[in-house]
């Protein structure tokens, strides 16, 4: 994946930081998850309460699936789906993880390849140990760049002469 830059901030960012910084340093989300077997209608709503992109469906402590935004919206809202029916029906099988010692860059370039917003993390025991969104990675770009973020022009393609209100 090539990575977009907006200015230097974000090229130096992708060759110093985010090719060395661990997942597990900048994942600060708990997952949302729950058991095979619960319905739809609570796993939305548990979604709902916990303010979560996704909901990780586990069997004990291994992943089998995950329920996404994007799921509720395309496959149940405005249809007539059965919110009874387990959420196992619904859930994306098998879903693309990454270890939490990957690289920041890792996980965003597999973000990136398969269209998560979250991504499970999987440790060496195949248990679930985290999730990683993109507001992680945003959180921690901006607190480690506090400077670079507050000057970033209004709009990516706009070039600043100087920073604002030099």
């Amino acid at each position: 994946m090539e990575v977009k830059s907006l200015g230097n901030t974000t090229e130096r960012l992708s060759r110093a930081e985010l090719k060395t910084e661990k997942i597990k340093a900048v994942s600060r989300s708990e997952p949302l998850t729950a058991r095979m077997g619960t319905s739809l209608g609570a796993a939305i709503e548990q979604m709902r309460a916990g303010e979560g992109e996704c909901l990780l469906i586990c069997d004990g402590k291994r992943l089998v699936g995950m329920l996404t935004e994007s799921d509720v919206l395309l496959k149940v809202l405005g249809r007539d789906i059965d919110l009874n029916k387990p959420v196992d029906e619904l859930m994306t099988r098998e879903p693309e993880v990454i270890s939490p010692d990957a690289t920041v860059l890792e996980g965003l370039e597999t973000m990136d390849r398969v269209g998560y917003r979250s991504l499970p993390l999987i440790d060496a025991r195949g248990e679930l140990a985290g999730v990683l969104r993109q507001q992680d990675v945003l959180e921690y770009v901006s607190e480690a760049f506090p400077q670079e973020i507050l000057n970033l022009p209004p709009r990516p393609h706009q070039l600043m002469e100087q920073p604002e209100g030099a």
